[in-house]
């Protein structure tokens, strides 16, 4: 085992022993570890796109099943809406979401919290279109594809409105929503929509079409880095199964180091699903901007503007309020600081841009 992954784990069992630590028997007997006691179940609730690489890895190695043993896995690929649905009603405990509708939920008064980011990842705004080279070049008819309305794709293109048109509603008369694999299809053939903000692969595989150029990218519209999705865990699940949700955050911590330290062998377990060559794999893991880690970073950031715009009511006044314990004490200083000094242990573990200094 190598010495980064070694120190990411003593990082993060550090973390989870503060609330593993007090887990009572019945906490115990419930998850599965007294005797004659059914197994823990977990439901963990997934979108499409190589931004969830983490997740797949963790599914595929069967990581949360190896830091608790005879788990019941079960695994559910949904719309980001759906997702939240799920987990209001209790058919989740575990869903993955694009920040924005994390915010919109917690607003609204969600009973969850973030259990782990996933990291960054680039996002982008192309066309086909050689007129059109700003926001200021649209007019009504051309048409934008989003996921739907309050995804981050929406926000991130009502952040670059209000920078760059003095409105951050600017452009939802553009906005049609479509899911990305229809919309990255329609956009290189030219047909149905101007433009397409979307995520990993589809970004990739715009912007290898001779005919397709970015007009604005995430961290343009955004004013700097920020994490793209995050996974967040209800509340009964949380306090109800603590064991679970260590083997789950261990499991997911694992997966990400995985990935940035073996991003050739992630490839090849990735491949498969995506119907893409594993050297397209590898240099989609690997692009410029695509970092996979578990600490959030922006949060505070979206939620400002959330509220400034009128998508949200509230912002929080610390972390805790909206992350569980491993989330809250791995953040460092990475949102405003630039030295690898700032970092938690788990980010200098498992942010790419650090591993020289944390080899």
């Amino acid at each position: 085992m190598s010495k980064k992954i070694t120190g990411f784990l003593l990082a993060v069992a550090v973390i989870l022993s503060a609330f593993t630590g007090g887990c009572s028997n019945a906490a115990d007997d419930r998850e599965g570890t007294g005797a004659g006691t059914p197994p823990a179940r977990i439901r963990i609730a997934i979108q499409y796109g190589l931004g969830y690489a983490p997740v797949q890895i963790m599914k595929e190695k069967k990581l949360i099943e190896k830091y608790l043993p005879g788990a019941q896995v079960e695994w559910k690929q949904m719309g980001g809406e759906l997702i939240r649905e799920a987990m209001i009603s209790g058919d989740v405990d575990i869903g993955f979401t694009g920040q924005a509708p994390f915010w919109i939920a917690w607003d609204k008064g969600a009973d969850w919290k973030i259990a782990t980011a996933l990291g960054t990842s680039p996002l982008g705004l192309q066309t086909f279109r050689e007129d059109l080279n700003s926001l200021k070049d649209f007019t009504v008819e051309d048409k934008i594809a989003t996921p739907y309305s309050g995804s981050i794709q929406h926000i991130l293109l009502a952040m670059a409105a209000e920078r760059e048109l003095g409105d951050p509603t600017a452009m939802d008369k553009n906005m049609i929503s479509m899911q990305h694999p229809d919309a990255a299809a329609a956009l290189i053939s030219e047909r149905a929509i101007a433009a397409h903000f979307t995520s990993p692969p589809y970004i990739f595989e715009e912007l290898d079409s001779p005919n397709i150029k970015q007009i604005l990218n995430g961290e343009e519209a955004f004013g700097g880095e920020f994490g793209f999705l995050v996974g967040s865990a209800t509340r009964r699940f949380h306090d109800g199964s603590p064991m679970a949700y260590a083997a789950f955050v261990l499991a997911m911590d694992e997966a990400i180091t995985f990935i940035n330290t073996n991003p050739r062998q992630a490839a090849e377990i990735l491949a498969p699903d995506y119907k893409l060559s594993v050297d397209k794999v590898e240099k989609y893991l690997t692009w410029p901007g695509t970092n996979y880690t578990s600490t959030p970073y922006g949060l505070l950031g979206f939620a400002e503007f959330m509220k400034k715009a009128g998508y949200i009511s509230k912002v929080p006044e610390s972390y805790d309020e909206i992350c569980w314990e491993n989330v809250s004490a791995a953040i460092g200083k990475k949102a405003g600081g630039t030295s690898p000094a700032d970092k938690s242990p788990v980010e200098r573990a498992q942010y790419r841009d650090l591993k020289q200094s944390s080899d």
